[in-house]
């Protein structure tokens, strides 16, 4: 019996600096012998050299209109134009660090030992400091299969597609669609695995107000994963002082104190601030509000279809 068929999934906008390298370490993997891949691209607008790089690659290309986007519905358009019976979702700047990603990534999958299942990831030399920390944190150097807490990341992560057709992805959650989609997953029964010897090099180039945006939205959407958590003024002073003080504490040990300490001390204020907003924030986002959050600077107008109709291009093997 040949091996399951895959759907690499990636959402995009203006992402020509770093999509190029990503898909060409996709197509470097070493695969099972028969496997079949396909490339599934969801733009919201590129205005820059991004589906150039797709479509020479031989993407399946899949348009939504910036005023239809969301993180949860992009991704639906994704699912649902692949053929794939896994689906394997990958940020357009993220690298795999190695070629045995994918097949490390979905072997749980594959054996039943998970229904959705997410891989590790770390820095690039331009990720600041402390977010190289955040990911440190959050993804360990040991697999978790399955781990008992929720916790999953779609930038990096993988599901059948047997799943997804059950119930989707949330359409309307201002961020962690993966969450979402996790705890519900959870409360059902189902099981997350982590694979930490299936990593990709996230890239992150953010402005300081672009994070705070960011972790703003996403606490929009934990209030609701987590209701029960609560996160006070007190809350953000006592996370920013100690987000910083484990930082320095690392910047001194590594000996890089005097260029990182005003990086730490901006990306750590912008972090817990906007957790500390989004978590505090009552008020009704009007879609002009909410496109400033997923867009937070303008983007040039395009003429790029607004229909989700893919090209046929048919599964292939990518090593081929």
């Amino acid at each position: 019996m040949p091996p399951s068929s895959v759907s690499i999934i990636y959402r995009s906008l203006n992402e020509e600096k770093w999509i190029g390298a990503s898909l060409d370490a996709v197509f470097a993997q070493a695969l099972k012998t028969g496997r079949r891949v396909e490339l599934v691209l969801v733009d919201s607008g590129s205005t820059d050299g991004t589906l150039a790089i797709a479509e020479k690659r031989n993407c399946r290309i899949v348009h939504i209109k910036k005023s239809d986007f969301t993180f949860g519905r992009s991704l639906n358009y994704g699912c649902a134009a692949a053929t794939g019976d896994i689906l394997v979702f990958i940020s357009a700047h993220c690298i795999p660090s190695h070629d045995r990603w994918l097949e490390n990534l979905i072997a749980p999958l594959e054996e039943g030992k998970a229904d959705y299942v997410y891989g590790r990831q770390v820095g690039h030399e331009v990720t600041r400091f402390s977010e190289h920390q955040v990911f440190e944190q959050y993804y360990a150097d040991h697999d978790k299969i399955p781990q008992t807490e929720l916790f999953v990341n779609n930038a990096n992560s993988g599901m059948l597609k047997t799943l997804w057709l059950k119930t989707g992805f949330d359409e309307t959650a201002t961020g962690l669609e993966d969450m979402v989609f996790g705890k519900q997953l959870l409360g059902n029964g189902g099981r997350i695995a982590y694979v930490a010897d299936a990593p990709v090099i996230h890239v992150h180039e953010e402005t300081l107000n672009q994070t705070k945006r960011r972790y703003y939205r996403e606490a929009l959407t934990l209030r609701g994963i987590f209701p029960e958590v609560h996160f006070n003024f007190g809350d953000f002073l006592r996370f920013f002082a100690a987000g910083v003080f484990h930082d320095f504490s690392e910047a001194l040990t590594k000996k890089v104190f005097v260029k990182e300490a005003p990086g730490i001390i901006g990306y750590r204020f912008m972090q817990y601030w906007g957790a500390w907003r989004g978590h505090n924030e009552h008020r009704i986002l009007s879609r002009a509000q909410k496109e400033s959050y997923y867009y937070p600077r303008p983007k040039r107008k395009t003429a790029a279809a607004a229909q989700t109709e893919a090209t046929n291009t048919p599964l292939r093997a990518i090593d081929e």
